[in-house]
């Protein structure tokens, strides 16, 4: 069974949530692919990704290249099948559903407010569509994330 969580992003932006969820990710030992299909984003995740922590970064690197095989945490501009690094999890971090993510263990449906008609849509779509485990986060004023409507 697929699982998807829905993120909503009313407070911080996709770079300043999505290392956090990497650093979970990693710190259980597997690997995500993140996939936005702006270049520009995917600078702005990179740079993200670096300077996360202070005193070290979260291991990346881009499909495409030739290490993308042993990188724990791939950036990609599309969703082509499965993941070049093996990752079982995948980070949608521009807010465009791909249903080849419904082929992940788990993804990350990470959308701001000028994206959450297009959400609805997909919730609306998964929570009718069978071996969909659905879930929906917010964030409050103080940044703090819990489930719920």
């Amino acid at each position: 069974m697929a699982r998807v969580d829905f993120y909503r992003l009313s407070r911080d932006p996709v770079e300043r949530v999505l290392p956090a969820i990497a650093a979970r990710i990693l710190g259980g030992g597997d690997r995500l692919l993140i996939v936005a299909a702006s270049a520009m984003q995917r600078q702005a995740i990179d740079d993200a990704l670096w300077t996360h922590q202070p005193a070290s970064f979260l291991p990346h690197g881009h499909a495409g290249t030739p290490d993308e095989t042993i990188e724990p945490l791939l950036l990609a501009g599309a969703l082509d099948g499965a993941a070049a690094n093996g990752a079982r999890f995948v980070a949608l971090a521009d807010g465009e559903w791909r249903e080849a993510a419904l082929g992940f263990d788990r993804a990350f449906l990470l959308f701001d407010n000028g994206r959450i008609d297009d959400a609805r849509a997909t919730w609306r779509t998964l929570s009718a569509a069978a071996g969909v485990e659905i879930h929906f986060w917010k964030q409050d004023d103080q940044g703090r994330w819990s489930e719920g409507p």
